[in-house]
């Protein structure tokens, strides 16, 4: 397989994206698309000179190699059943699913068809964290000991056109920023042993000031605060905290620890954003910036190359649905952990995904 063919579920915004991404990656072809909303689908279609389907007509192609799922959470699990079953390989954007149950229910569906799934998100295997991964490997910080994330909005209902999903089941911070936080940090540290988290709900209705339903109210299901201290199984800690509740802060960031320094990690919902590193030889208040280590452009769409490459042959799949259920199982802990008001130990594991080669696309 010189390349694979991708057919996508779901064309709202984000298809967008994905759908360049098989401009830019000889490894990807974007064939076809579906949506329940038929028009939007054939407009996307015609837009982008691929071939508009329904969803049945779209897992039946026999030239569609990838399922590429872009529907909202709540459907995620569905949808890569549904494709799972028909025998094609999928690709999901985050999260894999709105709980761990289901989550775990697709990996064993995959193997029972023998079948590849990937989630998103996928920026960990841009240039930034595999340098961050790369300053890891040589040393330059000492062992790792622990880690800090925070990241916090308002809320998505001054800008998003259709904000509703993300106070229903399967959003929330913790579940719509939280996993590229934790994917991150796995990618670096490895798998999460336990979890405690505290949750909160300040607001029980949103009031959407974005066009085209502003002055809407929103029902808020899930909690808008929430915070979680991981202990990984290397005995590295890490703090993460999501919101929709703040208003203003200047001490958001992500920051990584170790005997030797501090990495300050980059935005991990993007690909290419710098690297800084200070360590015993750096001045006083200063950073040093960090050279990239590897050279490969940043896009949505990486995660699906990186599936491409592991149906062509030898090669490991990184941003896999193995890694995506652990993580899934660490945000829903933080969760449970707040309701029980207990640790929660994590049933799940993974393989810390290996490294990029330094150039690795074609």
């Amino acid at each position: 397989m010189d390349h694979a063919t991708l057919g996508i579920v779901g064309t709202g915004a984000i298809s967008d994206r994905y759908v360049q991404a098989g401009q830019i990656y000889d490894e990807l072809e974007v064939v076809a698309c579906a949506d329940i909303d038929t028009e939007r689908a054939r407009e996307t279609a015609a837009e982008y000179d691929i071939e508009a389907m329904s969803v049945d007509e779209l897992f039946a192609a026999d030239e569609v190699d990838i399922v590429l799922n872009l529907t909202p959470p709540t459907a995620h699990a569905e949808v890569t059943l549904e494709a799972l079953e028909a025998g094609k390989h999928v690709y999901t954007e985050k999260p894999l699913a709105v709980s761990s149950a289901a989550g775990q229910e697709i990996l064993e569906t995959a193997r029972e068809h023998d079948c590849l799934v990937g989630s998103a998100p996928d920026t960990f295997l841009g240039k930034s964290f595999q340098t961050c991964r790369t300053l890891l490997e040589e040393g330059a910080i000492g062992e790792p000991i622990g880690a800090l994330a925070v990241w916090g909005s308002p809320g998505h209902e001054s800008w998003h056109p259709s904000p509703a999903f993300y106070y229903g089941e399967g959003g929330g911070p913790l579940f719509d920023m939280g996993p590229y936080y934790v994917t991150a940090l796995v990618s670096l540290l490895g798998p999460i042993a336990r979890v405690a988290g505290t949750v909160s709900t300040p607001r029980t209705q949103r009031e959407i000031t974005s066009e085209p339903h502003a002055g809407e109210l929103i029902d808020v299901e899930v909690p808008t605060h929430e915070s979680g201290l991981l202990t990984f199984e290397n005995g590295a800690t890490a703090t993460v905290q999501t919101s929709f509740d703040v208003p203003a802060s200047r001490l958001g960031g992500f920051e990584l620890y170790g005997t030797e320094g501090t990495i300050s990690l980059p935005d991990p919902n993007r690909f290419d954003d710098p690297v800084y590193v200070h360590t015993a030889e750096t001045p006083r208040g200063e950073w040093e910036l960090v050279d990239p280590t590897h050279d490969h452009p940043g896009n949505r769409g990486l995660g699906v190359v990186d599936m491409a490459y592991a149906l062509a042959g030898d090669w490991d799949l990184r941003a896999s649905g193995a890694l995506a259920g652990h993580v899934l199982e660490a945000l829903e802990a933080v969760r449970t952990s707040s309701e029980t008001g207990a640790y929660r130990d994590l049933e799940t594991t993974c393989a810390r995904p290996e490294p990029l080669p330094r150039t690795f696309l074609s």
